[in-house]
């Protein structure tokens, strides 16, 4: 399926019971981009039609402590994809993005972890014992900070959104690529894997796109589909999706392009 997360508060948050109001956003998910861009149309209030790019996007990749984190079965298909792009005629540019990623990761968690301690806090204690374990744990943890903490934090989402749109605008680029998960989706139903590569365009509130791209190579394990992230700047939800929708067959990279 194509994952479509817009620019914060593009999708009215109204009747959606908060986790961390300043990160939430609600999304949508379908099995192309022309879907999710006919209901983002619709979820959008103020959507503006954007006509299909004529000339192929120019593609920045985000280098440097934010790929840290890629498994190797990751780090291959990556690679592919990039390959695969560059046969395609695409331009990609490497730019060195985000050296503090370390800090941006713990600013949004703690974050996360304050706000959703402060919305929770009647139901966690008339109900605590029917929240979910992890999700106990993070309330927990987010009481631990304090208010100016949470501040800072809520105020960074801004600075990181303003370095992303301005590294796009100084290199002449249209969109980010970068892996949209580890590597292959984990075993079992307990979790639904480390969301570190969405967690900085999530913290920024930019949008960003994920869209199938071919499969895992078996000797990493379970052949299991891959996909591919596109981000885009703040506001830009309509020239995304049609880069998306440009980008999207070739991204689905052919089974010789992820075999072993």
């Amino acid at each position: 399926v194509v994952g479509f997360k817009p620019s914060y508060e593009r999708i009215s948050r109204d009747g959606v019971i908060p986790l961390a109001p300043s990160v939430d956003h609600v999304g949508l998910l379908a099995p192309d981009v022309a879907s999710v861009a006919r209901a983002a149309a619709v979820a959008i209030s103020d959507w503006r039609s954007a006509a299909r790019p004529g000339a192929k996007p120019r593609i920045g990749i985000p280098v440097g402590p934010y790929f840290d984190a890629l498994s190797p079965a990751g780090v291959e298909h990556f690679a592919r994809l990039r390959a695969a792009l560059e046969r395609a005629g695409y331009e990609l540019t490497e730019v060195e993005a985000m050296p503090d990623f370390a800090e941006i990761a713990e600013r949004h968690r703690r974050l996360v972890a304050a706000e959703a301690a402060e919305v929770h806090a009647e139901w966690f204690a008339a109900s605590g014992e029917l929240y979910a374990a992890a999700t106990a744990a993070l309330i927990e943890r987010g009481r631990g900070v304090s208010a100016a903490e949470a501040e800072r934090s809520r105020a960074s989402r801004l600075e990181l959104r303003a370095r992303l749109d301005g590294a796009l605008a100084a290199q002449g680029l249209d969109l980010w690529l970068s892996p949209p998960a580890t590597g292959p989706a984990p075993r079992g139903l307990e979790s639904t894997g480390d969301p570190i590569f969405n967690l900085p365009w999530t913290h920024a509130g930019v949008p960003a796109l994920v869209v199938p791209a071919g499969r895992s190579a078996a000797r990493f394990g379970p052949v299991l589909p891959m996909g591919a992230q596109l981000a885009g700047r703040f506001g830009a939800d309509e020239e995304l999706l049609a880069w998306g929708a440009a980008l999207e067959n070739d991204l689905a990279l052919p089974a010789e392009e992820t075999a072993p």
